[in-house]
């Protein structure tokens, strides 16, 4: 791996990525082989889950150069001796200890410390923590602000080397572009696992596969891996069924050879069958490429059209604790459309979809709904039909079937049998949100109202989920900030901030070209 090396993990969930981070990191020994690092590497990692920390982010940040905090505790001690009466009268002993206060001075100034705590605020700043949030507690900020934190306080160790463990959970999407800057602007290395498909296209120029316990490296954005990948797994193929096409043919020649010298013929015939045996075995066997890993069968299908108005609000509003969060909205929807919904956290996007549903009372405004419309809902954060049900409950509650046809439909969304009577609350996230659109898949709703669906799956389940979209016959309504997402599912924009919502035709690549002409003709 080269200094300035920009590499981009990627694999399905489960298949080791953040064990390979752990690895790459020091955190973790492997059971066999070995890890080189360089001489005197300096490593940071920013893993996928924070725990609550109720530091402020100057703390936090602080906390990440502890040999400058040993020095600074140095002095402290040094200055209190120096404060002692005795001293005063053993000059010989000041003496020494002002030689060690002037020692660990220089030793603070070569290690920077004169100069780190204006870093660490510009770095806080730079990556979005207001100024006036930078002594408060973390533990009660967001949890895409606690990351930002995490990630000021790592780049403030001075890493050569920088992991990043889906660096963009819970990140909107101007943060998203924050992100992709400090990627862009590191002096060393940086891996990075993410599901971010646009993030891995802005900012590395490596893909590592990890798939099945095995790393392959290529080229290139995630786009360009796509590509190339998809061009090697054909070639593979080909050069495969050339391979054993040639192995059947000396096979048959073998079989022949030997037929022949059970007939008694010459012994030549079972020296040649035993020289094309060899010929066999020498061979560098070509492996059968897998060309689609195992993917959920989601189909996404409406059970009856429902009216050519879906669901539209009319100045509507909403208070959540004495506070105004959406004021005067009018939005209208129409059957078929896909409407992706955008904005920072905390902007009101997932009250925007609660709106939409009636799942909130408005305190200002009407909601009208189509009488034919049946509304699929999947929540940010899925809970699961009761956390102690099993995933076959789940199912057959939600639409009357054997357990056999239960277990059917969930092997079919990867599930496996341990998990199939285990409780719900037991699942990862992604697991989770497999299963909440496996439900949505059988409910058979005319219209679906997705918060943040792509959360927790991995890079094949959101293309699935894409492909699911783009066939289904009914609306969409979809809050996320993941770009490529949006760029492929939706036609029309709702944008939503300062408590206000409003839509803009086209996708997300059109909207952000008028984002851009905007500030460029403020300038």
């Amino acid at each position: 791996m080269g200094d300035r090396a920009r590499i981009g993990v990627v694999g399905p969930n489960g298949g080791g990525k953040s064990t390979l981070m752990r690895l790459l990191a020091g955190s973790e020994e492997p059971d066999d082989g070995t890890v080189a690092r360089r001489r005197g590497l300096r490593v940071a990692m920013l893993p996928q889950r924070l725990e609550p920390d109720p530091r402020t982010p100057r703390q936090i940040v602080r906390a990440a150069r502890p040999d400058l905090e040993q020095i600074e505790l140095e002095l402290e001690q040094v200055a209190a001796r120096l404060a002692e009466p005795a001293l005063q009268d053993d000059l010989a002993r000041m003496e020494r200890v002002l030689r060690r206060q002037h020692a660990l001075i220089e030793q603070f100034d070569q290690a920077g410390g004169h100069i780190f705590e204006g870093r660490a605020q510009s770095l806080l700043i730079e990556l979005g923590v207001p100024a006036d949030q930078i002594d408060q507690p973390t533990d009660v900020r967001s949890g895409g602000m606690r990351k930002l934190i995490a990630l000021a306080a790592e780049l403030a160790s001075e890493p050569d080397l920088l992991l990043l463990d889906e660096p963009e959970t819970h990140l909107d999407t101007d943060a998203r572009r924050r992100l992709e800057g400090v990627i862009r602007g590191f002096e060393g290395g940086v891996v990075t696992v993410s599901h971010d498909r646009y993030l891995l296209d802005e900012t590395v120029n490596q893909i590592a596969e990890l798939d099945r316990a095995r790393i392959t490296l290529w080229q290139g954005g995630y786009s360009a891996y796509v590509s190339a990948r998809e061009l090697a797994l054909q070639r593979q193929m080909h050069h495969h069924l050339a391979q054993q096409k040639e192995i059947a043919r000396l096979e048959e020649m073998i079989r022949r050879f030997k037929h022949w010298f059970a007939q008694g013929e010459a012994e030549r015939y079972m020296r040649q069958a035993k020289a094309k045996q060899r010929q066999i075995d020498r061979m560098e066997k070509i492996e059968r490429p897998v060309l689609e890993r195992r993917k959920m069968a989601l189909a996404l299908r409406s059970a009856r059209r429902g009216g050519q108005r879906v669901v539209e609000l009319r100045g509507a509003g909403v208070e959540l604790g004495g506070v105004p969060v959406l004021i005067g909205v009018d939005l209208t929807v129409m059957r078929g459309e896909r409407v992706g919904v955008i904005g920072a956290n905390g902007a009101g996007k997932s009250v925007l979809l609660r709106m939409l549903t009636g799942e909130l009372e408005l305190d200002e405004g009407e909601r009208w709904i189509g009488p034919s419309i049946e509304l699929g809902y999947l929540r940010q954060e899925p809970s699961g039909p009761g956390d102690n049900a099993s995933p076959i409950e789940a199912v057959r509650r939600a639409s009357p079937c054997t357990e056999d046809e239960a277990v059917q439909v969930l092997t079919r969304f990867l599930f496996n049998y341990e998990q199939l009577r285990q409780p719900i609350a037991r699942m990862s996230g992604g697991e989770r949100t497999r299963l909440e659109l496996l439900l949505l898949m059988r409910g058979g709703a005319n219209c679906l109202v997705l918060d943040e669906p792509t959360n927790h799956l991995d890079i094949d389940a959101v293309e699935v989920l894409e492909d699911a979209l783009e066939r289904y016959d009914g609306t969409v309504i979809a809050a996320s900030h993941d770009r490529y997402f949006l760029d492929r599912i939706a036609d029309r924009i709702v944008e939503v901030g300062d408590g206000e919502a409003h839509a803009h035709e086209g996708g997300f690549s059109a909207w952000e070209r008028r984002r851009l002409e905007r500030e460029a003709a403020r300038r």
